[in-house]
């Protein structure tokens, strides 16, 4: 019913737009110069009056039938049985809903059957509800648009400050969105470490990673919260991403930017950009099915030991998976720095290779930085790979050849384990805030980077 009446909104909104030109058409009697605003303005007005509120009218009288559908229900529910807790209440109300829309439910009583059939009523009632009210909402649209079309109507003026209202509303929801994030990694960093008697220390330089391990006596041990071998594991992991990732990445930009012929060119950067596209899910499978047995089997062949879950593994396939950001960006930075520079290097008797080394690089400077440190983000920020071939315990090492595990890896741990939600949610938002944290100061630190060595060319 709610797709129904969104698309009998939209249709409704189509027609008040045609409706408003061509009265706007007949109110000028042929001269449109006669009106204040063309006639498409003012069909564009009236639809989106009737758009806006019929859509705004359908969720609010959805949100608020389905608040007064559930509570009205649970306490139904609370009265039929006043000593089952909630989360049966819930299952209860859950099963009921299955059982009134045709669907399986996990059991079938009568209590469930009885606020089965109070959930159909209910539905029914605010079906009608939702209904009138939106053709209300829609009528009322077109009669006050229709009546607005005059000759001196600023019906453009008016389509302009709602366009505005909408693109203001949609910023502060962007805006609104990154400070719930933020103010809800902050208090449950804080709640974090208010159970572990404000042990700061012990999480920021502990080295044992354990923190559920006292979960069942109620309480959280300080000496198991040490976050060092986490970020030592992330740290390693991105580092040899890093360490394959640009080389390869900045060396292609540069010759598919300088030294590559359109031919190749054409067909190279988009095979390259194809490693942007695939699922990491996939990496993963490649890392731990294939890049993880090749590198334990040469190991062994020249007396090295290499685990199988290994951060050498996860790193070098997490940088075969961030080329293509390196090299795209930094390929579009090499080739937006002005051809004059080139002239001019060559003018002075340079060859290619030195031009590209002493004048074109250090122009595009801040442009490669950024890539780079997008490409740093993209690799902290990856778990699917780690999970698969780096491993999942939290081992404080520098040897590359061990089993290491990453930020990411421990939080989706913590919230997808047994343990729950709330207990959990400590040390994971407490590693996010963490991680957003360094993230963010390296941000700053690459920007003051970009800042310094900008260079501006007409």
């Amino acid at each position: 019913m709610t797709s129904i009446l969104a698309a009998l909104v939209i249709i409704a909104a189509l027609a008040t737009f045609l409706l408003g030109r061509v009265k706007a058409v007949t109110v000028s009697s042929g001269d449109q110069s006669a009106l204040h605003s063309r006639p498409s303005y003012h069909g564009f007005f009236g639809f989106l009056v009737v758009l806006l509120g019929g859509l705004g009218m359908l969720v609010v009288v959805t949100v608020v039938s389905a608040y007064h559908t559930n509570t009205s229900l649970m306490s139904q529910i609370g009265d039929m049985a006043p000593d089952m807790v909630y989360i049966e209440r819930q299952l209860v109300l859950s099963d009921a809903k299955a059982l009134a829309t045709g669907q399986v439910a996990s059991k079938s009583d009568t209590m469930r059957q009885e606020i089965a059939a109070e959930f159909a009523s209910l539905a029914t009632i605010w079906t009608w509800i939702r209904g009138i009210a939106v053709l209300g909402v829609i009528a009322l649209g077109v009669i006050y648009s229709q009546r607005q079309i005059s000759l001196s109507s600023r019906a453009r003026n008016h389509s302009e400050l709602i366009i505005q209202a909408i693109l203001a509303v949609m910023a502060v929801i962007a805006v609104l969105t990154t400070v719930g994030i933020v103010l809800s990694l902050i208090f449950e960093t804080l709640n974090f470490f208010a159970k572990i008697d404000w042990r700061i220390d012990k999480f920021l330089f502990g080295t044992t990673w354990s923190p559920l391990s006292g979960v069942h006596t109620g309480e959280m041990d300080a000496d198991k919260v040490g976050a060092i071998p986490l970020f030592a594991g992330t740290l390693l992991i991105t580092l040899i991403a890093m360490l394959v990732a640009v080389p390869i990445g900045l060396f292609a930009a540069i010759y598919l930017s300088d030294f590559a012929t359109p031919r190749v060119r054409a067909w190279a950067k988009p095979m390259l950009e194809i490693l942007a596209g695939i699922p990491t899910v996939v990496y993963g499978f490649f890392a731990a099915i294939t890049v993880a047995p090749f590198f334990r089997n040469s190991g062994e062949a020249i007396g090295l030991s290499i685990a199988s879950e290994s951060a050498l593994v996860a790193g070098i396939v997490m940088g075969i998976m961030i080329i293509p950001f390196i090299s795209s960006l930094s390929d579009d930075v090499i080739n937006s720095v002005p051809q004059t520079l080139r002239d001019g290097s060559y003018g002075l008797g340079a060859t290619k290779a030195e031009t590209i080394t002493q004048v074109v690089l250090p122009a595009a400077l801040p442009g490669i930085v950024s890539a780079c440190l997008l490409g740093f983000s993209r690799a902290v920020g990856e778990t699917m790979i780690v999970v698969m071939a780096a491993g999942q315990g939290a081992n404080l090492t520098a040897n590359p050849f061990e089993a290491v595990t990453t930020v990411t890896v421990q939080i989706v741990m913590l919230i997808t384990g047994d343990t729950e939600a709330e207990t959990a949610a400590g040390p994971a938002f407490t590693l996010g805030f963490t991680l957003f944290c360094v993230t963010l100061l390296m941000n700053v630190a690459a920007q003051r980077i970009v800042a310094r060595y900008r260079e501006l060319y007409d």
